[in-house]
């Protein structure tokens, strides 16, 4: 089983969903960078549920940094930090701990490591696993705020309604980080929530789609072929459980359109080459151009519902039918974009980290901190 991610910033994660505890480790960071707890567990907030459009499981996040980090400061070495889990109830799996979920990891997680890998709440593929992910990436998203790069997403559709797309990139990044339930265009809010909690009240569940935003990237970083910025960005983000689709820019709409409609022509301003329209995502050739990167994701609904499902008895070796039971989220789509952005930071400072090296990393910081 491989559970890292990265070749110069490297971050691995642990844990199971009903284990005592969860973390991860983030190696490659230089030494003499300031931790900001407060962000972290502000990030951390963003992944919570609450109300009636999220599970009713609620952990605490308290992290425990147990290496790495002495009084605040990086050290150099790896940062492993801890997440207890308190609010679990893993006898709710009991009775379909061999009946897997239509749509879940169970069947594959039982085809490759038999019974034993078979856990309450998903175990190792629970949604719960990105609580660390999220607390890795806020260490990640402060380093590239120090850089001036800044990272934001928003909810860009739930079922059939729709925010709109991201404009001023500035303002908007800024306001989709301030928001607990992240939409650009607030008339649309109410609207998206009304659906989740409608779908909830009908035991079923519903997926959405992620519109993310990073500006500050300069020209030049990422590799073509292998390791652009896409391909590396959409290996990471296919490992958040729930992700089935990624595109950037214009994405899948290019499939209708004429080059002449939509090449992003070149012009100056201000000595910098800039392009009129933004269609390729602020990527050409894999690397990055000094646009916006733009990419959406989607995710489909989460597989665990109340209702009446078909699928089989892994014991018995006989069809049957399930009710899941336990608690579950009728849509993961606001908790999961604090996710996409912490990934997606994790995976930009290691594309940078690879241009710039180590040290280039702590000169911008040591600039940020002289600025301020």
């Amino acid at each position: 089983m491989k559970n890292s991610f990265g070749s110069n910033v490297i971050f691995t994660i642990f844990g199971e969903s009903h284990g005592d505890s969860i973390g991860g480790v983030l190696d490659g960071i230089p030494a003499g960078i300031k931790i900001d707890y407060d962000f972290i567990k502000y990030q951390l907030s963003l992944r919570r549920p609450y109300g009636l459009i999220s599970t009713p499981r609620v952990e605490a996040d308290e992290i425990k940094i147990v290496s790495g980090v002495n009084n605040g400061i990086t050290c150099g070495t790896p940062i492993c930090l801890i997440i207890e889990n308190k609010d679990t109830k893993s006898g709710d799996y009991n009775n379909i701990s061999l009946k897997p979920r239509p749509s879940h990891a169970d069947y594959t997680a039982f085809c490759k490591y038999g019974e034993s890998g078979v856990l309450p709440g998903g175990g190792h593929f629970s949604g719960r696993i990105t609580a660390s992910i999220v607390a890795l990436g806020a260490i990640a998203i402060s380093i590239l705020n120090s850089m001036d790069i800044k990272i934001g997403s928003h909810i860009k559709k739930i079922g059939d309604i729709e925010d709109r797309t991201f404009n001023d990139f500035d303002n908007d990044i800024k306001k989709a980080n301030s928001l607990l339930f992240s939409v650009l265009d607030d008339k649309v809010s109410e609207k998206m929530q009304e659906k989740i909690k409608c779908v909830k009240s009908d035991n079923d569940s519903i997926g959405g789609i992620i519109e993310t935003a990073v500006i500050g990237v300069k020209a030049g970083v990422g590799e073509p072929w292998f390791d652009t910025i896409e391909g590396v960005l959409s290996h990471s983000l296919f490992s958040i459980p729930a992700v089935k689709g990624v595109e950037f820019g214009l994405g899948f709409d290019f499939a209708k359109s004429l080059g002449s409609k939509v090449n992003d022509e070149f012009y100056f301003e201000n000595n910098f080459v800039r392009t009129k329209t933004n269609n390729s995502g602020g990527i050409l050739g894999g690397i990055s151009n000094g646009e916006p990167i733009v990419f959406r994701v989607v995710l489909k609904p989460t597989p665990t519902i109340s209702k009446d499902q078909n699928t089989v008895d892994l014991l018995n070796n006989t069809n049957t039918q399930i009710v899941a039971t336990g608690r579950h989220d009728p849509c993961i789509v606001h908790r999961a974009r604090v996710v996409v952005d912490s990934i997606t930071a994790l995976t930009l400072l290691d594309l940078i980290s690879q241009n710039y090296g180590t040290e280039g990393i702590k000169n911008a910081i040591r600039a940020d901190r002289k600025n301020t």
